[in-house]
């Protein structure tokens, strides 16, 4: 390092300087190797401004009168040395041969006063050798050390906020990182603005702008793991003004660890954004219908379900189940959770089962419960995306509605204990298939329960109802990222569109606990906290990925955000609660709401009849009949499915 500090200031030099450096390396290995030749010739070492016998002055001199030109002439000082190949190597041979003939006619054939003729043979060999070693030093040497120094200065800049443990660890991973350079932390303690720390300036938060300016920042490490969510929304709304990108740190305990490094820096989550702190979870809650016990999970791949997976194995049942229709997230699921298992040094781990099929199959339902006999079952399959939904209605239907009806049905075969459906706020008055279809699968458990109430040992139906969930499949997170990645513009629905929104893990474990809860027919709703306005969401991780909003105020922005119109289905706003009287629960995250339903015997007659027209995709009967079915369902378009669409097309006559 010291050694590379001391060329820095070299590499800086203007060209000019940079020549007359090397002129003068050369003009003292023009010395050198006359001295040695001396001492080669005459085996001791004479003084070079000697008086006596023997005078090297006068065999320096004349090399310098003959090599200096001849370099300079041959362009010697034009080359760049770290870049220097076999075409300038020939250069110097060329440039030596002629050096060394007229440097052997002076000193060997003519002679000079004091200087042995030999030195006129020894010495172009040596200055030769000393020559070409300087070159291929400055190739391999200055060159690789130039290439480093010139990228790095040429990385992006980075400061990290937050000179506590975290930010040194940071600051000490990235010392040699090749994606970014760290020029200064910044930290609220005002004690600590001004100090330096590991070489690099402590800045008040509010010279980020200054930063921006003079330095061409373009990223904030946010180093301050453990600190409180309310405080980092503070911290990001004072950088988003200076227009830079947010990237955050991993856990504490990789911090501790010592394993922080610059791929584990990740985009800002925009769960950082939401307004409240998160509860701390009811560990007796968390573990009455897992710990020991067999538990199923269908739709094990998608983004809940593999969610509540993880999180369930985190618990330790004795075995888990695991029910996915999609191969790839099937094996994708398993081989993660069978990893993290490998991790674990518990003599008895719990037993991963991963099981293909297809929650509407009645029959490998009721096969894998007979043969497993769980006692806990998480129904998180489900077709969720509302315009694919609407598209395909008949299908959507099935899965959501008859497929969980047939998978309640096994457990109560089986004797599950308790069975917990993952709803939405989609099935509060929906004005789509989707959200229809899910509120019917709430009021087939309803239905069930109510049936088998004063019968002993039947199984307790729940469902738990909660809104979007960030970063899941189809959700505006991803997307709206991955448009941002791909320059814009950023697509929105409709300017008004407002959603409730909850982090993954958050949303997995509230759904464990509520089911803890649960006594049968319970219809539990999650406290989303404040609604977010998806166009607000999306101007946030636009700048808070370092650049601007393309609007009319500013046309030389970055991002476009384009209003593309409602698609089938879709609601400006979504609700919570069908009524207004939610109960509260031991949970201050989970209330309780009392929903109408239809008894079971009604139920099951007017399911039979649905069941036959979606057979038939008879559409028009479908949708009469879900409006008769679930109260409040008002169809927000006309009919868009694909397949009546195609067929009433090829149905109409040729004018």
């Amino acid at each position: 390092m010291p050694l590379t500090n001391s060329v820095l200031p070299l590499l800086a030099l203007p060209r000019p300087a940079k020549r007359a450096v090397a002129l003068a390396v050369d003009a003292s290995l023009i010395l050198l190797t006359v001295w040695i030749a001396f001492y080669l010739r005459l085996d001791e070492w004479v003084r070079l401004s000697g008086e006596g016998l023997f005078q090297p002055m006068w065999a320096i001199a004349a090399s310098w009168l003959i090599a200096l030109p001849l370099f300079i002439t041959h362009g010697f000082y034009r080359v760049i040395f770290r870049y220097s190949g076999m075409a300038a190597m020939q250069m110097v041979l060329r440039a030596f041969a002629l050096y060394g003939f007229l440097y052997a006619l002076v000193v060997t054939a003519i002679g000079l006063p004091g200087v042995p003729r030999t030195v006129g043979i020894i010495q172009p060999l040596l200055l030769l050798l000393a020559v070409g070693a300087s070159r291929a030093l400055a190739r391999y040497w200055l060159g690789g050390l130039y290439q480093s120094i010139f990228q790095r200065m040429n990385l992006p800049k980075a400061v990290i906020y937050g000179a506590g443990q975290a930010g040194r660890q940071l600051a000490q991973a990235m010392a040699h990182s090749h994606e970014m350079q760290v020029v200064a932390f910044l930290d609220d303690d005002d004690r600590l603005h001004g100090h330096v720390l590991n070489g690099l300036p402590i800045h008040s938060p509010m010279d980020l702008q200054g930063l921006v300016e003079t330095q061409d920042v373009r990223t904030v490490l946010l180093a301050m793991p453990s600190v409180s969510r309310r405080r980092r929304n503070e911290i990001l709304s004072q950088i988003r003004n200076a227009h830079v990108a947010v990237r955050t740190l991993p856990s504490v305990t990789d911090l501790v660890q010592g394993k922080v490094s610059v791929s584990d820096l990740h985009e800002l989550d925009i769960d950082d954004l939401l307004s409240r702190e998160p509860v701390t979870p009811n560990h007796i809650l968390l573990v009455k219908n897992i710990v020991g016990k067999v538990v199923l999970v269908t739709g094990a791949g998608g983004s809940i379900g593999s969610e509540l997976c993880r999180q369930i194995l985190a618990v330790n049942p004795a075995k888990l189940l695991l029910i996915e229709q999609s191969e790839f997230a099937l094996y994708a699921i398993h081989q993660e959770l069978e990893e993290k298992l490998a991790g674990l040094e518990d003599a008895t781990p719990p037993v991963l089962v991963p099981l293909l099929a297809t929650v509407q199959d009645g029959n490998r339902m009721r096969e894998i419960m007979s043969t497993w006999h769980p006692d806990t079952v998480y129904h998180a399959a489900a077709y969720k995306h509302v315009p694919l939904v609407e598209h395909n209605s008949a299908a959507g239907i099935k899965n959501n509605v008859l497929g969980t009806l047939r998978t309640a049905q096994a457990a109560l075969e089986a004797g599950v204990s308790d069975f917990v459906l993952i709803s939405t706020d989609k099935a509060v008055r929906p004005t789509n298939v989707m959200g229809a279809s899910k509120r019917l699968a709430e009021m087939a458990l309803q239905a069930l329960a109510a049936f088998q109430q004063g019968t002993q040992g039947g199984t307790k139906f729940s469902m738990v109802r909660f809104g979007n969930v960030l970063g899941s499949s189809g959700s505006v997170v991803p997307k709206f990222r991955q448009q941002i990645r791909d320059g814009g513009p950023i697509t929105l629905t409709h300017p008004e569109v407002t959603r409730y929104f909850m982090t993954i893990p958050e949303a997995a474990q509230l759904v464990i606990q509520a089911g803890a809860m649960a006594k049968g027919g319970d219809v539990f709703v999650l406290d989303m906290g404040q609604p977010v306005k998806i166009m607000d969401l999306a101007q946030r991780m636009v700048e808070l990925s370092g650049l601007t909003v393309k609007d009319e105020q500013n046309p030389k922005g970055d991002i476009e955000i384009a209003v593309t119109g409602l698609r089938p289905g879709e609601k400006l706003y979504e609700e919570l609660l069908i009524g207004d009287n939610p109960k509260p629960t031991v949970h201050p995250r989970i209330m309780k709401a009392h929903e109408e339903f239809i008894p079971w015997a009604e139920f099951e007659a007017k399911l039979t009849a649905l069941e036959m027209a979606l057979n038939v995709n008879d559409v028009g009967v479908i949708r009469l009949m879900m409006q008769q079915l679930v109260a409040g369902y008002i169809p927000s378009d006309d009919i868009v499915d694909w397949v009546y669409l195609e067929q009433e097309a090829e149905a109409k006559p040729i004018a």
